[in-house]
């Protein structure tokens, strides 16, 4: 069972911020963008990777775009970022 908005938006799971290129395994329901970044990763549960969230994986994804997965019943499981900072919403 997927969380409702409200509970994501509140991040009643709780959320952590990723500022290193160190890869972060978690489930994790929103990815919120706090500089300019450069993803190495993005892979859902559903399989699906960076290039399906990002047009162009090369050029730094800029501050205040917010991802969330495709199906929403299937969270983030890896998020790795070559430079910026992120904020990850937890399941």
């Amino acid at each position: 069972m997927s969380a409702s908005p409200l509970e994501v938006m509140s991040g009643r799971a709780g959320s952590k911020v990723l500022n290193t290129t160190t890869a972060f395994t978690a489930d994790v329901l929103m990815v919120v963008v706090l500089e300019d970044t450069i993803f190495n990763a993005l892979d859902d549960e559903a399989g699906n990777d960076k290039a399906d969230y990002i047009q162009d994986t090369v050029t730094p994804v800029k501050a205040g775009a917010i991802f969330t997965p495709i199906d929403p019943n299937k969270p983030f499981v890896n998020v790795d970022l070559v430079s910026g900072s992120v904020n990850v919403v937890l399941k």
